[in-house]
């Protein structure tokens, strides 16, 4: 009588910690989707921007073409790996638009009644402000992703986590070495 009590409060406190390790995976997870889906809103708002700054920029630099077409291709190779939902994907693909919209505003540094546009300065701020809140974004992200990941395959939740099917999720990382670099500045 003793042993099988003693057996069976052992058993209840096992499946008490099982059940309490599975809640807080799925907690983690679904944290890491909505990480993932506030990044989406966000490049979503920057994509929806980009045509209207493309716009703004065009009767200006009408000689520019390439590199206007350089952002319109790289917008929709974006929009295409989001669509995918593959994140080292939409990494690489948002480091390219990343890129070409680098280009776009150094050819508006040529232009300085571009620059003194109401409607560019606007459209500036509001891109400035979309990129702030997707590096905050991809922030929470990657910070949720590393506390499931480690609880993934940390003892003795691993056991748990492996018998039920999580898996370990990518990061939201920088694709290019050059984006690593530090830029030079010369005066």
């Amino acid at each position: 009588m003793q042993t099988s009590t003693i057996l069976l409060i052992v058993f209840a406190v096992v499946l008490l910690w099982m059940a309490m390790a599975y809640n807080r995976l799925v907690v983690l997870r679904n944290r890491a989707k909505e990480g993932f889906s506030d990044i989406d809103v966000q490049l979503k708002r920057r994509y929806d921007l980009i045509p209207n700054l493309l716009e703004a920029v065009k009767g200006y630099v009408a000689h520019e073409k390439g590199v206007l077409e350089q952002v319109t291709n790289a917008r929709t190779r974006a929009l295409s790996a989001e669509q995918s939902g593959n994140v080292k994907d939409i990494g690489m693909a948002e480091n390219m638009l990343a890129g070409a919209m680098k280009s776009l505003f150094a050819v508006a540094e040529n232009y300085p009644d571009l620059k003194a546009s109401a409607n560019f300065i606007e459209l500036q701020r509001e891109l400035r402000d979309a990129e702030d809140k997707i590096q905050s974004a991809r922030r929470f992200y990657n910070s949720t992703v590393m506390v499931l990941n480690s609880s993934i395959e940390s003892f003795p939740t691993n056991l748990v986590a492996g018998a039920l099917g999580f898996a370990k999720q990518d990061f939201f990382e920088i694709g290019s070495s050059e984006e690593r670099e530090t830029p030079k500045v010369s005066f």
